[in-house]
């Protein structure tokens, strides 16, 4: 039976792995996720717990992270938008813990682009952003996606070897209904899930698809790469000293999936 380059490694060997859906979270630190001025009147506070939360100045932008390691998800990264300091959320976008970091960080760089865009400007793209739904998708199907359009007003797109995908409901639904969703690993129980509600501004869907389908590789250590989806991953070359020897690890094509892994 053939192995896979990470079970020849040390659990600690640190590499950089493709696709990014499947890397696992990454190092958890809100700062650095949210790559926000917070010397330039973005309030931050964090409790001994973990618990953190960010604001614009403004008020309409918050920002959370509550940690939850003992649950599926390891918890949730939220954003709220408001049109007014102290109302409902106009949308909301939300994380599992357990996404990676990486992409965590390009939709929060967006997020901030969009609000100096409106600050300095009469835009109002958190709020009104005509970017339209196919520069979110489009890039998915020219990476290999496969592409699925149902009856009840939603698309899906699945990655070309089946442990990852984003949904879109282009119908317009009851306010419960998510706009977008997206997630990494088996369907039935993947490693993370990322929802956007209606009226998040596509502009954002669009950064995280982006960063989700980036031929960047991500720097993990084998422990925490996810374990039952390793077999699909390509594993660029470690970057520090192997376990067995001095040989660099060849990128490795993903092994087809026709079952969950035990």
């Amino acid at each position: 039976m053939l192995t896979h380059p990470l079970e020849n490694l040390d659990p600690a060997q640190s590499v950089q792995v493709l696709p990014r859906h499947l890397a696992g979270p990454g190092a958890v630190d809100p700062r650095a996720a949210w790559a926000f001025p917070f010397e330039g009147g973005w309030p931050f506070a964090q409790t001994e717990a973990g618990t953190a939360a960010a604001f614009s100045p403004c008020l309409r932008l918050q920002t959370t992270f509550d940690p939850q390691p003992d649950k599926p998800g390891k918890g949730t990264w939220t954003i709220n938008a408001h049109r007014a300091p102290f109302t409902s959320p106009a949308w909301r976008i939300t994380f599992d813990a357990t996404t990676p970091a990486e992409m965590l960080h390009d939709v929060h760089s967006e997020l901030l682009d969009l609000y100096l865009e409106d600050r300095y400007s009469d835009q109002d793209r958190l709020f009104q952003d005509e970017t339209a739904p196919y520069e979110a998708y489009a890039p998915l199907l020219t990476r290999g996606w496969s592409h699925a359009v149902k009856t009840d007003g939603t698309q899906t797109f699945l990655t070309p070897e089946g442990l990852g995908g984003v949904r879109h409901r282009y119908a317009i639904g009851g306010s419960s209904e998510l706009a977008w969703r997206a997630w990494g690993g088996y369907p039935s129980e993947p490693h993370w899930t990322a929802r956007f509600s209606f009226g998040t501004p596509t502009t954002l869907v669009a950064a995280f698809t982006a960063s989700l389908i980036s031929t960047e590789p991500l720097q993990r250590t084998v422990q925490d790469v996810p374990a039952q989806t390793r077999r699909a991953l390509y594993v660029a070359t470690p970057t520090c000293k192997q376990q067995h020897g001095s040989t660099p690890v060849p990128p490795t094509p993903p092994v087809p999936v026709s079952g969950r892994s035990q």
